[in-house]
């Protein structure tokens, strides 16, 4: 028992050690970009490459831990940015914004297939890298608009519009995707598909319309009552939005969406700290499982392609704020947000692991998803010094 018992000490102290040191780091690698005025995204990023599959260490102790607080670090970034959107906004967004994200889809789709079959994959792959291509990441654009300070801007309520449509949009894409892996039959995969859109839309439902009441419900807790009713509400509907095939991710967004009133203000100061210890580990993490050596013969093809996709990316954010009434440089903000893919990229693309091209299509998705997420947050970053044509520069349509 004793020698047991020292075994699982020894253990526990390893895995204190690589976390203490892993988020040691990541605190360092903050204080870099706040000195550099960046984003800390493509630091983090370049840090999991260096203590993942094939970098400079090993951690295997505290894997286990840096993978379930990497996920809780997205539904709490989605969450947060729930917080700041209102009912009436989604409700107008789901309302206006089908056809935009029609565009949206069709546009950021068709890179990624047709690479595909150019590299000369089957249909099945090639299908999945159009889903690579297509949807943005929601934790990546989170994380980006609350670091540029940029949640209250004109644009936002349009870049989450293009977010949540693409969410729910893979609500129908990835029970397809999987059916044609799994060669399904038609009729499994609609029935697999309804499930996933009746989940949705009760989701909906509960998050637009019993959002009062669950805010007074919550409202006469203290602030340590308050915070784990809403921790564990996130991690909770998350995890059943999951179970359905539905993104967590959408459902910690709706469970922010749902408060209101004094109730929302003091979840926002509470959540806050919660989010920027997980929120980083999520971006190591996310690099945390890419071998450096898989990206070296596909990085020229995959840069090619990011540098496509993030123009399309670029004609869905411009469309979706000038839909809105922003102007050209709100328009121009909104669609270098949108060009960062992510963690719904690296899931489409694990669909393929058992197809003839799956070793293929993961390293390629691997390399996209990394220049992405790096060209992303520095393109945003730097939106406002795009010089803007003169044709261009006119007021927004009323």
């Amino acid at each position: 028992m004793t020698l047991v018992l020292a075994a699982v000490s020894g253990e526990t102290a390893e895995a204190f050690i690589q976390i203490g040191g892993v988020v040691v780091a990541l605190a360092v690698l903050a204080r870099i970009a706040g000195r550099l005025g960046i984003t800390a995204i493509p630091l983090y990023l370049l840090a999991g490459l260096a203590v993942g599959e094939g970098g400079f260490t090993s951690l295997e102790a505290g894997q286990d831990f840096l993978a379930i607080s990497g996920q809780i670090g997205v539904l709490l970034l989605l969450f947060a940015l729930g917080l700041e959107y209102t009912a009436d906004e989604l409700r107008h967004g789901l309302r206006t914004g089908t056809g935009t994200g029609a565009v949206d889809a069709v546009a950021n789709f068709l890179p990624g297939f047709l690479a595909g079959l150019a590299l000369g994959w089957e249909t099945t792959a090639a299908v999945l890298l159009g889903g690579v291509t297509w949807v943005s990441s929601s934790g990546v654009v989170a994380k980006v608009l609350t670091d540029l300070r940029r949640l209250g801007n004109r644009e936002t309520p349009s870049i989450l519009n293009v977010l949540v449509i693409e969410d729910l949009a893979m609500a129908v894409y990835l029970p397809i995707a999987a059916a044609l892996v799994a060669g399904r039959t038609a009729l499994d995969t609609a029935a697999t598909v309804g499930i996933a859109l009746a989940a949705v839309g009760i989701i909906l439902v509960l998050a637009l319309g019993s959002g009062a009441r669950l805010s007074a419900m919550l409202a006469p807790g203290g602030d340590e009552s308050l915070l784990l009713s809403i921790f564990g509400l996130t991690l909770l509907v998350g995890g059943l939005a999951e179970q359905l095939q539905v993104s967590s991710a959408i459902g910690a967004f709706l469970v922010g969406l749902a408060l209101s009133g004094a109730v929302q203000h003091r979840a926002t100061v509470l959540v806050e700290p919660l989010r920027n210890l997980f929120a980083p580990i999520f971006f190591l993490y996310f690099s945390f499982g890419i071998a450096p050596d898989s990206l070296i013969s596909v990085l020229l093809p995959a840069l090619l392609l990011a540098v496509a996709s993030a123009a399309t990316k670029m004609l869905s954010g411009w469309l979706a704020a000038a839909r809105a009434g922003v102007g050209v440089r709100g328009r121009l903000r909104a669609g270098t947000a949108l060009i960062a893919r992510g963690e719904f990229s690296i899931v489409i693309a694990s669909l393929g692991v058992g197809t003839v091209d799956g070793t293929d299509l993961g390293a390629f998705a691997a390399a996209y998803v990394l220049i992405t997420a790096v060209l992303g947050p520095i393109a945003a970053k730097y939106a406002d010094q795009i010089p803007i044509p003169a044709r261009l520069n006119r007021p927004a349509p009323a």
